[in-house]
This record gives structure tokens, sequence and C-alpha cells, in this order.
């Protein structure tokens, strides 16, 4: 069932990221961008962020013309997360400012709720 929410923001630095490696990787058309957490990282969780296909338990929705897919499950813990694209000098590739972490590590990429 198609959510009319998008219960994530992807800034648009991302979104061109996100299609220019479904180009470059020739990722399938009926694949969509899978958003979500797993245990284990530093903190606790760790994002997951790939190119899947839908899934039973998925929830989807578009973003400036990218189909993302979210485990219903995973809602809480990410809800209102917004992925961004960071190019500096020192750091290069997606960032994620999630309003539900009550802790996130140095890289990042994990956190705790």
């Amino acid at each position: 069932m198609e959510t009319k929410v998008q219960a994530i923001k992807i800034t648009a630095d991302a979104v061109h990221q996100l299609k220019r490696l479904r180009e470059e990787k020739n990722v399938p058309e009926n694949y969509g961008l899978r958003v979500g957490v797993k245990g284990g990282g530093c903190s606790g969780f760790s994002y997951i962020l790939g190119f899947d296909e839908k899934k039973e338990k998925d929830q989807s929705f578009e973003i400036d013309g990218l189909t993302v897919y979210m485990e219903k499950s995973h809602a809480i813990y990410l809800l209102g997360m917004e992925i961004d694209w960071l190019e500096g000098l020192s750091n290069r590739g997606f960032t994620f400012n999630n309003p539900n972490a009550e802790d996130t590590c140095g890289c990042g990429t994990s956190f705790s709720a």
C-alpha cells in the first residue's frame, strides 16, 4: 500500500547523488531506495541505505522521482529524519540528521534511540 506522507526527507543534493549512483550501478528499474535501521554499530543501531526490491512489510513513498522503501516497523526510529549529501574537504558522503537519535557516534552512521 502506498503512503501519502513521507516518513523521511532527502535533500536535493542527496537525491541527485542517489540517482547518479543508480545509473552508474545499473540498478534494475523495479528497485527502490531502501532506508532502514539494523542492530549494530558503535551506538546500537546503524542505518541501511541501498537499492532493493519492495518487500511485504514495506511502506513506500516517492521523493523527487525516487521510490523509497522502508519497513513499517523502522518508522519509529526514522520518522522525520533527513538524508543529505556532504561534499567537503575532509568528508564526502551521505549524512543522517535523525531527530529520534538520543546519541550518535562520531562517524554519524550509527545511533542509539
